[in-house]
């Protein structure tokens, strides 16, 4: 039962999948360095992955060498021109042979190894974010309810899905990606510096003009981007809220101007989106004409170089091959970076929400209140609450709650009431430690809530709430959720007293139909379902906020039998608006401004015509 939200609606920076800026993190090092330490006893796994996949790169690099020397061996027995006539060479197949098998081993290591490295790196990287989920599961479990007043839940979905994901599918990959590309590129320039020096200058100079278009590109396609990511946000904001407002919209003749703004948001996606597709794929082949136009220079310098007999014919063979390898790395570095960002940004996001601070450890405490109930240890709990001067503030320095003083006795029915703001849930949230007070102290049966575990407070406690709560699952599972032990018989017989029997009955497979979204069930079948969920609980303090402000009168009258026969025997709170169905109350208490300043019986109030009074005649004044 939440506090007061008060948030703006907002969109999330995630766009289409695929080449757009990368979200940058605030401290790359720092964030990095505590996924290091996250990933701490996996790191040993990842050092012999990254291993294996430098090695076989290198494998992958002497390759080209070794088909030098095969060519090489070939050139020597082709026929030669002597004096004018040709005289046949021998080729010496055993030595051809010999390279041959070398070559296929070396191709078979290097397709090896990098299965192993990619098998070892996907095992870690999904096991991390299996850990980090696990880890976040946790951590919601011990963050005070306050922190989901400030943090929207659709926040906290997206670092456990969108973020974990990424650092998942980019850590791997990224990490992998950026050792083989490093040790492809290194030695790549080492062979061909070692095979020949012109050769590999000029190899150097026909990449480097390719860098230099492909930076600019780049940094023009980068600014499209950014735009793209904007004027998405733009059209999709603008299609959830006219889709979410449909009718307002057509009540107030709004269609033509809801097309005409969305047709400038969908100008403007469409004109950043096409330059920015249209640059960034001009990536491939712009790295294809810097492999061509490499080769080209290979094969002209080198032709020279191989007629005044400074290198072999191999020499060029196996130059062809190096220039490929050599500009490989140089897209995958940039990838491998922009990913390392996205993973550096979704860690730094999934670290942010893990040290957020933690409810207080109590693990210590005695469970002192109930007996038999999930551990409690006490006697059982008649149902006696008393807030003494309690005082409580959302922000220090701002109270919510001044100085609020109440006893009720066991098996009395109370109502809170009081205009919109005046503390009325916050005071039932209080009750179950759902926060921690700022001063004064709440007891049951005598005992300090303080004193015991959280957990032991909330066990002594049934709610029906405003919002029903029905989970994918059978009616059954609903209405006997986290109850251990619960009998057909009470299930079947808290259906009955709520009235919802003969409906369950009639479904397909009566108590044991699936409730999802081919099962549908009207607000007011909601409601009685969660009042039977609270009578199978059987606690000895009941909670009712608002249950029945969502539905029509006839489905009221209904909820309100089946909650008066819930409340029989049990210390019951009832918040509600609608002041006709609290008169019964056993006394009512009146807030404003987080005081109570009233309180009484609903005849007591009504005859001193005060703040009640006023409240309850404005309302069938209005009715009438």
């Amino acid at each position: 039962m939440p506090g007061p939200m008060n948030r703006p609606m907002g969109r999330g920076p995630h766009g289409p999948a695929g080449g757009g800026p990368a979200e940058k993190p605030q401290d790359f090092g720092k964030t990095m360095g505590k996924l290091i330490h996250y990933c701490r006893k996996y790191i040993p796994v990842i050092i012999i992955a990254l291993i294996l996949g430098a090695a076989g790169t290198i494998f992958q690099i002497i390759g080209p060498d070794k088909l030098k020397d095969m060519t090489n061996e070939i050139t020597k027995g082709l026929p030669a021109v002597v004096h004018g006539k040709p005289v046949a060479g021998s080729i010496d197949f055993a030595a051809v042979g010999r390279i041959g098998w070398l070559l296929v081993a070396l191709y078979v290591g290097y397709a090896v190894l990098s299965y192993l490295q990619s098998w070892l790196m996907a095992n870690v990287t999904q096991r991390t974010a299996q850990q980090l989920r696990e880890s976040i599961s946790v951590k919601i479990n011990k963050l005070p309810l306050s922190y989901f007043d400030k943090v929207s839940y659709g926040d906290v979905l997206s670092r456990i899905t969108n973020d974990v994901d990424a650092i998942g599918q980019t850590l791997g990959q990224s990490l992998g990606s950026l050792i083989t590309s490093v040790t492809l590129f290194v030695g790549a320039l080492a062979m061909m510096f070692w095979n020949n020096w012109i050769m590999a200058l000029c190899a150097i100079g026909s990449s480097l003009l390719g860098l230099v278009l492909m930076g600019a590109i780049m940094a023009v396609s980068q600014r499209y981007f950014v735009r793209q990511q904007a004027a998405l946000g733009d059209v999709n904001g603008h299609v959830e809220e006219m889709y979410a407002g449909h009718l307002i919209v057509k009540a107030y003749n709004g269609e033509a101007d809801s097309i005409r703004r969305f047709e400038r948001y969908n100008a403007d996606l469409y004109d950043s989106g096409w330059k920015s597709q249209f640059l960034s794929g001009l990536m491939m082949p712009l790295m294809q004409f810097v492999g061509n136009f490499g080769y080209v220079v290979v094969c002209v310098v080198g032709a020279a170089l191989a007629m005044d007999g400074q290198i072999e014919f191999g020499v060029i063979v196996a130059f062809m091959m190096y220039i490929r390898l050599f500009t490989q790395p140089l897209a995958q570095f940039a990838q491998a970076f922009q990913n390392l960002q996205r993973c550096a940004a979704a860690s730094e996001r999934v670290f942010g929400f893990l040290e957020e601070p933690e409810m207080a450890d109590e693990s210590d405490k005695p469970a002192l209140l109930g007996m038999g109930r999930a551990g409690g240890t006490g006697a059982p709990v008649r149902g006696d609450v008393e807030f003494s001067h309690v005082r409580f503030e959302y922000e220090p320095g701002k109270p919510i709650i001044n100085d609020f003083s109440a006893n009720v006795s066991a098996g009395q029915k109370v109502a809170i009431v009081g205009p919109t703001g005046a503390g009325k849930t916050t005071m039932v949230n209080l009750l179950m430690r759902f926060y921690e007070i700022a001063s004064g102290r709440i007891t049951i049966d005598g005992v300090d809530t303080k004193s015991v575990p959280r957990w032991n407070v909330h066990d002594q406690f049934s709610m029906v709430l405003q919002d029903t709560w029905v989970f994918r699952g059978t009616v059954r599972e609903n209405i006997a959720y986290a109850k251990p032990g619960v009998t057909d018989a009470q299930i079947v017989a808290a259906c009955r007293a709520v009235g919802l029997d003969h409906y369950i009955q009639s479904l397909p497979d009566g108590y044991d139909t699936v409730l999802d979204e081919n099962t549908s069930l009207s607000a007011g079948q909601k409601q009685l379902l969660t009042i039977a969920r609270a009578m199978v609980q059987d606690a000895p303090i009941l909670i009712l906020d608002e249950a029945t402000s969502s539905v029509d009168t006839r489905t009221e009258e209904l909820i309100q039998k089946a909650m008066d026969a819930l409340t029989v025997g049990r210390t019951s709170f009832v918040i509600a608006h609608r002041l006709s169905t609290i008169r019964d109350a056993d006394m009512i208490l009146v807030m404003n401004h987080g005081d109570v300043i009233e309180r009484g019986t609903h005849d007591e109030l009504l005859a001193a015509g005060g703040f009640y009074a006023d409240l309850y005649n404005s309302q069938f004044t209005l009715v009438g």
